[in-house]
């Protein structure tokens, strides 16, 4: 059997033993909080309406992260992440004093004419542009550091553009939007090259003097009393646009009626013309015909009679051309054939010692 000593020995190499792993295990905890640790130092979270600028201390990059969640960087200076706020922010300008960036005294401005109105609450809205977080970062800072950009500005560039509008028309809500408007969009063109830009301007109806609010009551119920003309004038141009449609329509139907029966009328006259017409055309036809049965029968006796005398003419010719040929015995003797029974009273004479010719005048008679 091992005496005392031995044993002890023993003892003594398994609590070294022992010991030795133990210390082992403590280190491998201790590895793993210190890689917890830089883990959880080299994570930034990103909630819902915020942005996350990453800059890069090396290389000089700057990188803006949109989308909410969890953003790594790298550890020991190599890399920072900013968060930026980028939810809606409200600028008031109310009350008779400065409160703080977001809190500042009321809106008091002098119109175009010389006289004085105030907007008790006056409301603008703005954010940080989310894809702009780079420009927000560069020129303000982180977090809400850039609330700074609207102080400056807001106040002297409304009451630049409603300054522009007169206590008459600035109580216009359509000069007063035009106003609104224009003070949006020179606020814009100043806070977007820093990344920032105003959504909203709401502004309450602006406060004049006791005599002037007066005189504002008094156009709004003379307004109000214009308005209620108008719509009865509108009415009344409706009822007349009725009745006028109701008098369209009796007098289209008196119309139409006089048209049928006008229409009618004309059917029956068309009728009457085309079958006296027709009628017409029948007695014409057959005029025509018989016109031209009794010109070609004309025509015919004309041919006959025009042969007849053509004939009788070559006859004719035929014998005085025959009668020429004969000698002055001759004709004579026919000259007396031709007036037998006929008394004539002749007295010859002479023109010359030898005539060649008888002439005859003063014959009266005729042949029996």
């Amino acid at each position: 059997m091992p005496d005392a000593s031995d044993r002890a020995k023993q003892a003594a190499d398994e609590f070294l033993a022992g010991l030795k792993k133990g210390t082992g295990r403590l280190w491998l905890v201790a590895a793993g909080l210190c890689v917890v640790f830089i883990a959880f130092r080299s994570c930034s979270e990103v909630e819902p309406g915020e942005v996350a600028v990453r800059v890069n201390n090396v290389t000089g990059e700057v990188e803006t992260l949109t989308r909410p969640g969890l953003i790594m960087d790298l550890p020991f200076g190599i890399q920072d992440v900013f968060v930026i706020d980028t939810s809606s922010q409200t600028f008031h300008m109310r009350g008779d004093r400065f409160v703080d960036e977001l809190n500042v005294e009321e809106l008091t401005v002098r119109a175009s004419d010389g006289s004085n109105f105030v907007f008790n609450d006056t409301t603008i809205l703005y954010r940080a542009i989310p894809d702009r977080g780079a420009d927000v970062m560069r020129d303000a800072g982180y977090a809400h550091a850039f609330r700074m950009w609207m102080l400056p500005y807001a106040r002297s560039i409304l009451r630049d553009e409603f300054g522009r509008e007169s206590t008459i028309s600035v109580s216009n809500p359509a000069k007063f939007g035009e106003a609104t408007n224009r003070a949006r969009d020179r606020l814009n063109q100043l806070l977007n090259p820093h990344g920032v830009e105003v959504t909203s301007i709401v502004t309450p109806r602006p406060r004049f003097n006791d005599e002037y609010e007066g005189l504002v009551e008094s156009r709004n119920e003379t307004e109000k009393q214009l308005d209620v003309i108008t719509s009865e004038l509108q009415r009344a141009e409706t009822d007349r646009a009725r009745r006028l449609a109701e008098v369209d329509r009796d007098q289209n139907k008196i119309i139409q009626e006089k048209r049928a029966g006008l229409e009618a009328q004309l059917a029956t006259a068309v009728t009457d013309q085309t079958q006296t017409r027709r009628q017409s055309d029948s007695y014409k036809i057959e005029k025509i015909g018989a016109g031209q049965a009794a010109l070609s029968g004309s025509q015919r006796k004309a041919g006959e009679l025009r042969g007849q005398l053509e004939a009788e003419y070559a006859t004719r010719k035929a014998e005085i051309d025959a009668f020429r040929t004969q000698p002055v015995e001759r004709v004579m003797e026919r000259l007396g054939e031709r007036l037998e029974g006929v008394t004539i009273q002749i007295q010859p004479w002479t023109n010359d010692s030898s005539p060649s010719r008888v002439q005859v005048q003063n014959v009266a008679g005729s042949a029996r």
